[in-house]
């Protein structure tokens, strides 16, 4: 079953200029072609501003309000944004005339949960992209399209196609606009009107393309559309509708090309491994290099969720220099993308790859220097042995003997236990669990150590790593003194 979702962004000439995540300026806003308003906000319409009036009776009805020219090549631009965005969805997606997207969704709504999950995981792409949307989703691209240009219709066969468009008005189809005074002529007011005329009549009057048009939102007739091509490499630019001061307010504009990257990604059937975010200052003869974010994933990833999450962490950490005027994000590393385990009993726990996403995300707000992992060193002293690295440190490490009781915190300098009726003491007696662990090593460096280790257990089952030192047969007449040195998780 072919289901085709219809995204309409009835608002794009005037949100490439005031996107949603903007505050709309106190006068208002309308955007101009050729001195007529094109699109004016709300502020504008209350004041009185209309679709279609002169610049001239803007400026005497709202004299303070911001104006600005269309401009058609930033509306593709726009445009494309959210159709590599929904490509999350389905690697076939077309932009079509008219500010509307359409993507053949029907191989993916078991994958996504279904329509109503596909319809809000695309609203709230827009959402982060900025941009208001009317999505409607039918079992034809071209009825898909239709239905979207006049309201948000969800329909999957055919015969409910047939009863939402016959009701539209005639001038939705663009084909019938040439010929409107004919039409209105006729008494035809409805898509349905259009259809009940004659074939052959319709057909020497209006050419083949109005048939063709209406035929393929039916379904009567195979449709084709010009699926959008992708580059090999994923680099997206977006400029700043201010200039900001503070880099944690550059997360507006980062989720906006996150998306761009994560249908990219889905698209190509890659994950992400390593990508840059530069942040642009000023040019001219004051230029400013741009600031860098490296962005390092230790698992391979295309979670718009969780590199979202990252780069949040990491301009949170950042100090400007200068104020950004504009965003880049160049996907550096990708890889094949693993298909998700569809094991029947996942791992208790997590998995790996949420685990990988916890460190990375760690890394991201604490810093490399401050998340670390164990990496032992070839010596029995635990003093020595125990070493720690940082978590991207890719240094092999000495494995410890397996069935070792081992602490996973070593105190820095052990301290020394009270001894109660011949037992030591830590809050109440200590009771060994475990057989002894005898160390002696040291003498090929002058630091000899000779110890015996072992578990001992509180009241309260808490377990320590203490040890005795080993004395000699003229000293046996000498309490033995006990070190509490490890902690159990």
């Amino acid at each position: 079953m072919r289901v085709f979702l219809a995204v309409h962004l009835p608002r794009l000439q005037l949100e490439v200029f005031q996107p949603k995540w903007r505050p709309e300026p106190a006068h208002g806003c309308v955007v101009l072609d050729r001195d007529k308003v094109l699109a004016a906000d709300g502020v504008a319409r209350s004041a009185g501003v209309r679709v279609g009036m002169q610049r001239g009776g803007v400026l005497t009805l709202a004299p303070e309000v911001e104006m600005y020219e269309r401009d058609p090549g930033r509306e593709h631009v726009a445009q494309r944004e959210v159709a590599v965005a929904l490509m999350q969805f389905s690697p076939d997606v077309a932009v079509l005339e008219e500010a509307v997207v359409v993507v053949d969704v029907g191989a993916s709504l078991r994958l996504f949960g279904g329509l109503l999950a596909v319809c809000r995981q695309a609203k709230a792409i827009l959402e982060a992209i900025g941009l208001t949307a009317r999505i409607s989703a039918a079992p034809t691209g071209q009825g898909a399209w239709l239905l979207a240009r006049h309201r948000s219709r969800r329909v999957l066969k055919i015969d409910s196609l047939e009863r939402q468009l016959s009701a539209l008005p005639l001038l939705s189809v663009p084909e019938v606009r040439p010929f409107t005074d004919w039409f209105t002529g006729l008494g035809c007011e409805t898509i349905a009107d259009v259809r009940r005329l004659p074939r052959a009549g319709l057909q020497r009057r209006c050419g083949e393309h109005l048939l063709d048009s209406l035929d393929r939102a039916f379904g009567t007739t195979p449709e084709l559309f010009d699926w959008l091509e992708l580059p090999p490499t994923f680099s997206a630019r977006i400029e700043m509708p201010d200039r900001i001061e503070h880099a944690e307010a550059a997360l507006f504009g980062a989720h906006r090309l996150v998306v761009q990257l994560c249908g990219w990604l889905c698209a190509k059937h890659l994950a992400l491994t390593g990508a840059t975010l530069l942040l642009e200052h000023e040019r001219g003869r004051q230029a400013i290099d741009p600031t860098p974010i490296e962005i390092a994933l230790g698992e391979p990833t295309w979670r718009e969720d969780h590199l979202v999450r990252l780069i949040k962490e990491r301009l949170a950490r950042v100090e400007l220099t200068a104020p950004v005027i504009a965003l880049r994000l160049d996907a550096l590393d990708v890889q094949p993308a693993v298909p998700v385990s569809s094991t029947l009993f996942p791992e208790p726990g997590g998995s790996a790859e949420e685990h990988a996403r916890l460190v990375e995300l760690l890394v991201a707000r604490l810093g490399e220097d401050n998340v670390l992992k164990p990496s032992p060193t070839a010596d029995y002293r635990p003093e020595i042995a125990n070493r720690w690295v940082p978590v991207g440190n890719t240094s092999k490490s000495t494995m410890l003997p397996e069935g070792l009781p081992r602490p996973t915190w070593l105190l820095e300098k052990p301290v020394r236990l009270l001894m109660r009726k011949h037992r030591p003491f830590y809050g109440s007696p200590l009771r060994m669990v475990s057989p002894g662990e005898r160390i002696e090593a040291g003498w090929f460096d002058g630091e000899l150590m000779t110890r015996d280790y072992f578990v001992a257990q509180t009241e309260d089952q808490t377990c320590f790593w203490i040890y005795r030192e080993r004395v000699s047969s003229r000293d046996a007449e000498e309490d033995q003194r006990w070190f509490l040195h490890g902690l159990f998780g």
